[in-house]
């Protein structure tokens, strides 16, 4: 299955539903662009991005064809920096002011140590997928289920086989050695070494569907994931291996947060949205005003949630909320496919128009 790396990086920016169906980020061109440094562009913060993340004072973003932009000024203007793939990104996260790892199309994990201003390949597609065969015939010796052992073998093949076609697309490191980074077709993989080498999770990941995952939390030493057709696991063993739990929906989940009070809260497909009190056991839903589906969410520092959807609206879950997702400020009326907070309070928006800044609470939009 081929899909357009053009048509997938909007489909995240405006319809993250489409990433169900997401196999082929970059066709038979995987290799090269893969091995060949992204694009300069004349206007980098009009480009399609994809998600943003902060580092300190500096805010990152990162988009379609391996675009990776910085901003030292809280959003007002930005710089493309050089990266050694030209690969779509689709997720992008700091631990610190200097440690960061990006993760897209192709199987690709890149990482930094400056701050984003330069970054390395750690893991492709090819490379994940032959981690994935090795950890499944080892497993095979002393298997007690030779069927799933000879499954998981099979399937392991089959990811070798195709190549690296799919996509990371959701990463959460703990500090700079431990992390996970998470995709399509059930693709999870660990690092305690910030990315020297990597793990295969797939065996210890109860997914018998293989659905995408597109978001991972943590609160403490549980972790979750959540995904597509309503998918929701737990680990209570600090992510090393997962139960899917009873999903409140079966629709996809595109987003996962996890608030100052503890609260888990997952949120995707047409404005669903629930809140756990009870580490994932239960869920009770929030209602929300417009049925849009909400591609992402950000922690603030007073412990509230906030959330954007494709048509721009802005709400906020926090413990004053009860189960109402509170509108904030003016919607934008720009699809948003990722939102952070500046160190001065404002609100850096991402997606297919680019990058825009407002206040806290929206009221100003500039671009």
């Amino acid at each position: 299955m081929i899909i357009n790396s053009r048509l997938s990086a909007l489909a995240l920016a405006l319809a993250l539903s489409a990433l169900a169906s997401l196999a082929c980020a970059e066709g038979g061109a995987v290799g090269s662009v893969l091995s060949s440094s992204a694009m300069q562009i004349a206007t980098p913060a009009h480009a399609v991005l994809i998600d943003l993340a902060r580092a300190g004072d500096r805010l990152i973003a990162v988009g379609e064809r391996g675009v990776i932009v910085l901003s030292d000024d809280n959003g007002q203007s930005w710089r493309q920096v050089q990266v050694p793939v030209s690969v779509s990104l689709v997720a992008v996260q700091f631990i610190d002011d200097e440690h960061g790892w990006a993760v897209g199309h192709g199987g690709t994990v890149l990482a930094t140590a400056d701050g984003g201003e330069r970054w390395s390949l750690q893991l492709t597609g090819i490379q994940a997928a032959e981690i994935e065969l090795k950890a499944a015939q080892d497993i095979k010796a002393n298997a007690v289920d030779a069927d799933a052992a000879d499954m998981r073998i099979s399937n392991a093949e089959r990811l070798v086989a195709d190549g690296p076609d799919k996509p990371f697309l959701a990463l959460h490191f703990l500090d700079a050695n431990h992390g996970l980074v998470a995709g399509s077709y059930g693709m999870v993989f660990s690092t305690q070494d910030g990315g020297a080498t990597w793990q295969s999770l797939i065996g210890s990941i109860e997914n018998p569907s293989l659905v995408h995952i597109y978001a991972i939390a943590r609160k403490d030493h549980l972790w979750f994931l959540a995904g597509e057709q309503g998918y929701v696991a737990r680990s209570t063993d600090d992510g090393k291996s997962f139960k899917q739990l009873p999903s409140p929906y079966n629709g996809s989940f595109f987003t996962a947060n996890v608030r100052g009070d503890g609260a888990l809260l997952i949120a995707g497909l047409k404005g669903h949205a629930y809140l756990s009190s009870d580490d994932g056991a239960s869920f009770n839903q929030l209602k929300v005003s417009r049925p849009s589906s909400i591609s992402s969410s950000a922690r603030l520092p007073d412990g509230s949630v906030l959330l954007a959807n494709q048509t721009g609206d802005l709400f906020s879950s926090s413990t004053s909320n009860g189960l109402a997702l509170n509108p904030v400020g003016n919607p934008l009326g720009i699809p948003v496919s990722s939102i952070v907070e500046a160190v001065d309070g404002s609100l850096i928006t991402s997606g297919f128009a680019g990058l825009s800044r407002f206040s806290h609470p929206a009221t100003e939009v500039s671009e």
